[in-house]
């Protein structure tokens, strides 16, 4: 048998990226039987007859968008058309950080900005968080190279809404990317979504990069609500100061997390977000419970 990443996939059929080629199998039907769905990013075993006989043990899996595998994401938000939607950003770094997937935070549309515009602000507290985090801008190239030299040998994931350019990034990133662009909807400050179905693409100094459709939600039920404190980054270095072992971070006293936020050692605006998380994931958590 040879071995090979799934880089697209429709019904049962995937393509299957080697290096002598891209070829297409046929998914064998004992894995319906074994409640096993491949997806792109998943590394594979495939016979002389094309068909798909083994999925290997994936190092990360996301629900939503589905992808194995992946190593880096890079969440794209714009600087402005639409505005930032910071809870729903957390939301995504708390799931890529869960998966053991190194999150880069890319804002583009940087051409919009100006010296004083808030965006610099907000950018500089997910910095000062530990986050990797750069601008670009499709329109002028501004930024371009740096975001390139991210890519090279990693499986990356690009996500992000609707309407912040993530196509036409990569599209200026990726040759042969050739995405779909759609406009903004004025009456809701949304994309039209252009991308149906996630593919990887090879890159050619190696790696590949995955374009998915925009998303407004993620799932994030596989979350415990008293782990989501591991996913904060910049909690490191206060939580063993709290005065109880296990501590929240929400209510308890003497909480070293809390107090680093009044003084402004944390993000107010993260520590806000972490705490609406909590109480959601919190919440979601019991519910299944009872089911």
């Amino acid at each position: 048998m040879k071995e090979g990443i799934i880089i697209s996939g429709v019904s049962s059929f995937y393509d299957v990226w080697t290096n002598e080629g891209t070829v297409r199998c046929k998914a064998r039907g004992s894995f319906r039987k074994q409640g096993i769905t491949p997806v792109i990013g998943d590394r594979v075993l495939y016979s002389d007859k094309l068909y798909l006989e083994e999925v290997l043990p994936r190092t990360s899996m996301l629900v939503r968008p589905p992808v194995a595998n992946a190593d880096q994401a890079i969440l794209v938000i714009a600087a402005h058309t639409p505005e930032p939607n910071l809870p729903l950003l957390d939301r995504f770094l708390a799931q890529t950080l869960e998966q053991n997937i190194h999150p880069v935070l890319c804002c583009n549309k940087w051409d919009l900005v100006q010296e004083d515009d808030p965006i610099r602000e907000v950018l500089a507290e997910y910095r000062k968080a530990g986050f990797t985090v750069l601008t670009a801008s499709t329109l002028t190239g501004e930024g371009l190279d740096e975001v390139r030299a991210q890519l090279t040998g990693r499986i990356n994931l690009f996500a992000g809404p609707s309407g912040v350019g993530k196509s036409s990034l990569m599209n200026s990133l990726v040759p042969g990317a050739d995405q779909k662009i759609g406009t903004l909807s004025e009456k809701i400050q949304r994309g039209k979504n252009t991308t149906r179905h996630a593919r990887l693409i090879p890159l050619p100094d190696g790696g590949f990069a995955a374009d998915t459709p925009g998303f407004t939600f993620l799932y994030l039920g596989h979350l415990k609500y008293q782990e989501l404190e591991r996913y904060y980054p910049e909690f490191e270095g206060f939580r063993e100061e709290c005065r109880f072992r296990g501590c929240s971070h929400v209510t308890e006293p003497d909480c070293a997390v809390r107090a680093a936020v009044s003084t402004g050692k944390i993000s107010r605006l993260r520590y806000e977000n972490y705490t609406a998380l909590y109480q959601k994931i919190k919440e979601d958590n019991e519910e299944h419970r009872y089911e």
